[in-house]
């Protein structure tokens, strides 16, 4: 199972990894047709368990753009999930048709579940509301390019702190270089987790926790925005929601060289009118994202750096975390990850207690 690059999480590679992955998206940018072959003769599968328009379709035109061709399915009530087939007989069935696959589930630590018997390397496009990796180095590219570093920035991250995969996978990323702070916005009921907060602080960053948004604007290099994950928030309230909207004459409270960065899609969290503004980036950020996934296509199809997903079995533990894949997929082994005297679950990295 570790004879693959897998790319589940981007805390397992070391930062000269993910820096060379912005590099080639950056040069991949400048000179996409010299890549008119990379992948010729490879075939790409998307499994995407979830709704989702610019992660898969950037992935799609990625490996298009690279040579390549593409099977997969983009509704499991159109696959064999809807008949009751599990995740390790859909992966270990595709996975022998493919030499890649990139899959998006709702259930938290999917991915890495899946790459137990998988043939094939596998890449995250998205686990429930856990960590969404190939987002983060779509940032990275977008951050590197407008402010030539990714080094001593301040970041303000609002929104849904609490289920925002997109923030959890790029704070604990962008904590792993140097002089970077973080500004976390956000109602407190949707605060950012206490395991990415420990993150930030185990890597020499400092944070902050604010409710204004008005009063961070000032403060920051970039503003991460970020819509309110309404699917995985069903039946809290909503009225801490509405004051958590950049609107155009707050713009007035940014620097002049801050840029604002959004995963998308949006619903309502950024007026539209702010779109005209030059620091606006997020649709930017879109078209990046396919340069910097055909360079992490290319790069997985190495294999070059395989590594150690799974650690301790415990099969007497069930993981706390109900939306762990481990509480679905009954066969999977129970492991866990051991931080001092703490175990943490390898696939959702919730801390057992």
């Amino acid at each position: 199972m570790n004879k693959f690059t897998h790319l589940i999480d981007l805390d397992d590679f070391p930062i000269e990894y993910i820096k060379k992955i912005v590099k080639s998206g950056a040069d991949i940018a400048l000179n996409t047709d010299e890549y008119s072959e990379c992948c010729k003769g490879k075939v790409l599968a998307t499994l995407f368990y979830e709704p989702s328009t610019r992660t898969q379709m950037s992935f799609q035109t990625a490996m298009l753009r690279l040579g390549g061709t593409l099977i997969g399915f983009d509704n499991p009530e159109t696959s064999s999930v809807a008949k009751g087939e599990n995740l390790k007989d859909t992966t270990k069935v595709v996975s022998s048709y493919a030499d890649i696959m990139v899959m998006r589930n709702p259930v938290e630590g999917s991915a890495k579940a899946a790459a137990l018997s998988s043939d094939c390397p596998i890449i995250n496009a998205g686990d429930g509301g856990h960590l969404h990796p190939t987002q983060t180095l779509t940032d990275l590219l977008t951050i590197k390019l407008a402010h030539g570093q990714l080094e001593n920035l301040t970041i303000g991250v609002c929104g849904d702190l609490k289920y925002g995969r997109t923030t959890h996978s790029l704070c604990k990323t962008l904590s792993k270089f140097s002089g970077n702070k973080f500004i976390f916005i956000s109602a407190p009921e949707l605060s950012m987790p206490d395991y990415i907060k420990d993150i930030v602080k185990a890597n020499g960053c400092e944070f902050e926790e604010i409710y204004s948004l008005e009063d961070a604007l000032p403060k920051l290099d970039m503003l991460y925005m970020t819509r309110i994950q309404r699917e995985r928030f069903a039946g809290k309230s909503d009225a801490a929601i509405d004051k958590y909207i950049l609107t155009k004459d707050m713009l007035r409270l940014m620097r002049p060289d801050a840029i604002i960065l959004h995963p998308l899609p949006r619903v309502d969290e950024i007026e539209i009118a702010v779109d005209d503004d030059p620091r606006a980036k997020y649709f930017l950020q879109a078209k990046y994202g396919v340069y910097v996934r055909m360079a992490l296509i290319i790069e997985v199809l190495k294999n070059e750096n395989p590594v150690k997903l799974f650690h301790e079995e415990h099969s007497d533990i069930i993981c706390k975390n109900e939306k762990c894949v481990t509480r679905k997929e009954k066969y999977l082994p129970h492991s866990f990850r051991r931080k001092g005297d703490m175990l943490f679950c390898d696939y959702c990295e919730a801390a057992q207690p």
